[in-house]
């Protein structure tokens, strides 16, 4: 169940962070709740993860994939800037996780 819980607090956190740039720096009302909304279902999310999975495993998960999809979020809805070098980051950053995971028991 910790990895159930896992991929919703990923899913939230992207939420939320998707919500903070539309929020304009808590200029618009309905996103700015919004964010609030998606980092607390995360962090609750999370939380519950850390009760059966190792907090570095969980963590490193948690953000690096919340990490690759909130870049291709920026990419395709908010007209970031793509570039070979933000790749091979993404790349380097999933390398590490793995790293982490099979490194663990």
């Amino acid at each position: 169940m910790g990895w159930i819980y896992l991929v919703l607090a990923i899913l939230f956190e992207v939420f939320g962070t998707s919500m903070m740039k539309l929020s304009n720096g808590f200029t618009n009302l309905v996103p700015s709740i919004l964010m609030f909304a998606g980092y607390a279902a995360s962090f609750t999310f999370l939380a519950f993860t850390l009760k059966t999975v190792d907090v570095s495993v969980a963590y490193a998960i948690w953000s690096a994939i919340g990490i690759v999809l909130i870049t291709f979020i920026g990419i395709y809805f908010f007209g970031e800037h793509f570039s070979y070098p933000k790749i091979i980051s993404i790349i380097v950053i999933i390398a590490g996780v793995v790293s982490l995971k099979l490194c663990t028991n």
